[in-house]
C-alpha cells in the first residue's frame, strides 16, 4: 500500500478545517508558502484539485470535501495512539518497581491513594533490578538511579538501616552496653545491600567507631527481606530499612537504640518529560511524596 505524502495531507487537513492557508501556517508554525508548497503536492499526487480559491474566499471542491471526510478518523486515530505512547492510558498508570518495596512499603499505603483517587487505575509491576525505563515495562518507575536526560525524576527519600531484633531478644539485651550486647546472639547479614557478605556489619561497626568481632556467628541472606523474616522469629539481630517496616513488623520487631547506617542509595520515581502533564501521573507523583514525608 504506497502512502501520500504524509506532512502534505497533514497540511491539507489544517487548511481544509480552518478554510485558510494563513491560519494553518500559524497552527502548523510554518510559513505560508509553505502551507501552499505542500498542497500542491498533495493535489499533484492526487490529480485532483482539492479547494477552490475565489479571490480571498476559499472552499473545499467536492473532492477536497470527500477526501477530508474520510483522512479526518484516521488522523485523529494517529494522534491518539500517539498521545497514548507520549503520555500512558488516560485514567490508569503502570508502576513499576522493586519487589520489597511494593511488599512491604507501597501496598500497605494503597488504600489511601485509592481513597483519595478511585479515578485512577494503577497496576505495579514488581521488578527484582533497576526497571528497564520503558512503556513496555511501566508508565513510571521507582529506582535507585537517576536519568540525566529525557525523564523527570523525583527524590522520594535516601536509604538508611537501623539494627533490629525480636521483642524476647531486646528484653535479654536491654539495659546492656552496646554494641558488646549484640554480639552475644546470631548476626543475620544480607548479601544484597552492599554486595559483598557480611559488609552491612563491618560498615555499621566503622561508623559507629569500633571493629566487628572475628569470633561471630554471622548468617547469610540473599535478601533483607529473608534476614528480617528471621529475626522475628528469635533468630538473631539483623538490619532493616527504616522505609520498609510495616506496623505488623513493628510489633514484632525492636528497632535497637543505636546509630542508623546510610547505604548511599536513594530512591527516585521516574518516568518520561513527555508525560509530565498527565493528571494522573501528577496525583501519583504528589501523593507519593506525600507519603515519603511522614515516615
Amino acid at each position: 500500500m504506497k502512502l501520500p505524502p504524509l506532512r502534505s495531507v497533514h497540511c491539507f487537513e489544517s487548511v481544509a478545517r480552518n478554510l485558510s492557508f494563513s491560519e494553518a501556517a500559524q497552527e502548523l508554525n510554518v510559513t505560508q508558502s509553505a502551507i501552499s508548497h505542500q498542497i500542491r503536492v498533495l493535489e499533484e499526487y492526487l490529480g485532483e484539485s482539492l479547494f477552490l480559491r475565489r479571490g480571498r474566499k476559499l472552499s473545499l471542491t467536492e473532492t477536497g470535501e470527500r477526501y477530508l471526510e474520510e483522512i479526518s478518523p484516521a488522523i485523529a486515530a494517529i494522534a491518539k495512539a500517539s498521545q497514548k505512547v507520549r503520555e500512558g492510558e488516560q485514567g490508569s498508570i503502570r508502576l513499576a518497581l522493586y519487589s520489597t518495596l511494593a511488599v512491604k512499603w507501597l501496598i500497605p499505603r494503597l488504600s489511601d491513594f485509592k481513597r483519595r483517587h478511585p479515578e485512577i487505575e494503577l497496576t505495579l509491576n514488581m521488578v527484582t533490578e533497576d526497571p528497564k525505563l520503558s512503556d513496555s515495562v511501566g508508565d513510571c518507575f521507582i529506582t535507585l538511579e537517576a536519568p540525566k536526560s529525557q525523564f523527570v525524576a523525583n527524590f522520594l527519600y535516601s536509604e538508611t538501616l537501623y539494627p533490629v531484633c525480636s521483642h524476647r531478644i531486646w528484653k535479654a539485651i536491654q539495659g546492656a552496653p552496646l554494641p558488646d550486647a549484640l554480639w552475644e546472639y546470631p548476626i543475620l547479614s544480607t548479601d544484597s545491600v552492599f554486595r559483598e557478605r557480611g559488609k552491612d556489619w563491618v560498615k555499621w561497626c566503622e561508623v559507629g567507631g569500633f571493629e566487628l568481632p572475628n569470633n561471630l556467628d554471622i548468617q547469610h541472606f540473599s535478601h533483607i527481606l529473608l534476614a528480617v523474616e528471621a529475626a522475628k522469629y528469635d533468630q538473631g539481630i539483623t538490619f532493616a530499612n527504616d522505609y520498609m517496616m510495616t506496623e505488623k513488623d513493628k510489633q514484632d520487631l525492636m528497632v535497637i537504640p543505636t546509630h542508623g547506617l546510610e547505604t548511599g542509595d536513594s530512591f527516585y520515581l521516574v518516568y518520561k518529560e513527555s508525560r509530565a502533564r498527565q493528571p494522573e501521573l501528577i496525583k501519583f507523583a504528589q501523593w507519593l511524596a506525600e507519603q515519603c514525608q511522614h515516615d
